[in-house]
């Protein structure tokens, strides 16, 4: 049988990097990891409606980066920064202290080619009790107008019908055994009255040569 491997985990060191870059011994290992894990979960769900896409922490001795990814970044950022100062204080009550906490948040300007926001969207429509190839559909054609090489979506659970079912819909080319090529991928829930549908989406971009890739190239900066 074929195994499934995440597109983004097997290129890290190639063309992709860590979503978390520290280094830490065995005694604070764990604790980093955690505190990384709830500031993630954290503000992903309070700030759901905001698209974001990725959640990404720098840790130097005695300082804390947290950098926000999202197509909305004025929802987060708030009138003259507040929203950052109440994001500060939110993420203190979850960390250690730390000397220096900074937060940014980078806007994705091309949030068609985010794949973890086209599978967000996807499972939004779902909830909405719109027919399920049709979202996927609607969405890959979006994928490939925004200027994407390939695009692959699928949504598999209960989908209307009694029994579970899968639905796919591929445009282009995705070459997830070419190691050098730029491919973006997310996963997303959908919760119906029927049960759970899980979404993903692998985005191709185009081949990356002798660099690693920038967030900058997905719609990111």
């Amino acid at each position: 049988m074929g195994q499934k491997v995440n597109p983004i985990g097997l290129r890290v060191g190639i063309n992709k990097d860590w979503n978390s870059t520290w280094y830490a011994d065995k005694k604070t290992f764990a604790a980093n990891l955690k505190e990384d894990q709830d500031v993630k979960n954290f503000l992903t769900k309070k700030y759901k409606a905001c698209s974001i896409s990725k959640v990404t922490i720098e840790r130097t001795e005695g300082k804390l980066v947290v950098n926000i990814f999202t197509a909305k970044p004025g929802m987060i950022i708030g009138t003259k920064g507040a929203g950052i100062e109440n994001i500060k204080k939110e993420i203190q009550e979850i960390i250690r202290p730390v000397k220096i906490l900074l937060v940014n948040v980078k806007e994705i300007k091309k949030p068609d080619l985010d794949a973890q926001l086209v599978a967000d969207s996807i499972a939004a429509q779902i909830e909405k009790r719109i027919a399920a190839k049709r979202a996927l559909k609607q969405a890959v054609e979006r994928v490939m107008k925004a200027g994407a090489k390939g695009c692959k979506v699928q949504a598999g659970g209960v989908l209307g019908a009694e029994k579970a079912q899968i639905e796919k819909q591929f445009r282009g080319s995705v070459p997830l055994h070419t190691l050098r090529a730029d491919i973006d991928y997310g996963e997303a829930a959908a919760y119906t009255l029927a049960g759970k549908v899980g979404v993903k989406c692998w985005i191709y971009k185009g081949e990356i040569l002798g660099k690693k890739s920038s967030d900058a190239k997905g719609g990111q900066e």
